[in-house]
């Protein structure tokens, strides 16, 4: 069974982190695995801290890569956005894209627009911002979209309120929508349907939840529509909404998702049907 073309290059590869939280070296061997298996074509680039980069190009070696290991690289603050690009050269390593944190004990805002001022090489780069509720949301958005920079939600953590309720990703996902900043989420979003952790008792949103929301949400949806979607449990129902996966129109909006697993989100594809034969 192969990838259809709606979910090529998906998931990016969050395996160090929670809650896998999988050894550098054991994760880097691990993606060099996925990359040369049936869950190639599901694979996005390797998720890493910005300090981990020597060790991980030192783990790459051409054996395990023939080229060099595509990573998106997260950086912990606005300011560490040049030395992390300069600390990438000369390394094994191709730097896809940059998922920048923001200090939330200081104005967001300029933040973002320092981000933009940074040579960044046109290097994509994700920033990761507040819940629809904080006051500085629609400026954040703003300077984003304006700023030719994309969203990076975060759908999900080790604790209850690190999850976004339908509400506010229905919000981020609309306003994403129409402002045509592209997205991507992470933590949360192993499984491809809405479901209730049975050990945590955690409200997981569905990756395919997310995928049928984007693309309604681009057919201007409502955020009223978009929540019910965001909170459908049926698989019928959202293999139907998603329609024909073998579409090759690449994905616009939400564009990839950290996962520290890959094979949890084929095994759920393969399971629904939605995998060519």
């Amino acid at each position: 069974m192969s990838i259809p073309n709606v979910f090529a290059a998906l998931v990016d590869d969050a395996a160090i982190f929670p809650p896998g939280s999988l050894p550098l070296p054991e994760a880097v061997i691990a993606h060099a695995a996925h990359r040369n298996s049936r869950v190639q074509a599901l694979v996005g680039p390797f998720v890493l801290g910005a300090g981990a980069l020597a060790a991980a190009a030192q783990l790459a070696t051409p054996e395990l890569f023939p080229e060099p290991l595509p990573v998106s690289v997260v950086v912990p603050t606005p300011d560490a956005v040049a030395e992390t690009i300069e600390a990438a050269d000369g390394l094994r390593v191709a730097v896809r894209a940059l998922e920048v944190k923001l200090d939330r004990s200081q104005p967001l805002t300029p933040q973002v627009t320092a981000i933009a001022n940074h040579d960044r090489r046109g290097i994509t780069t994700y920033v990761e911002v507040p819940r629809p509720s904080h006051p500085e949301w629609p400026e954040v958005l703003a300077a984003v979209a304006a700023n030719g920079l994309r969203l990076k939600f975060r759908t999900g953590g080790t604790q209850a309120d690190a999850f976004p309720d339908d509400t506010e990703l229905a919000t981020w996902i609309g306003d994403a929508a129409r402002s045509s900043t592209p997205f991507k989420c992470t933590a949360g979003l192993h499984n491809a349907l809405r479901h209730t952790d049975a050990t945590t008792g955690f409200e997981h949103h569905g990756f395919l939840n997310v995928l049928c929301a984007a693309s309604a949400a681009l057919d201007n949806a409502g955020n009223n529509s978009l929540a019910t979607i965001l909170a459908e449990r049926d698989a019928a129902v959202l293999t139907e909404t998603l329609g024909d996966t073998a579409r090759t129109t690449p994905r616009t909006l939400f564009i990839s998702y950290g996962s520290c697993s890959i094979d949890e989100p084929y095994e759920d594809l393969a399971a629904l049907g939605l995998l060519d034969r």
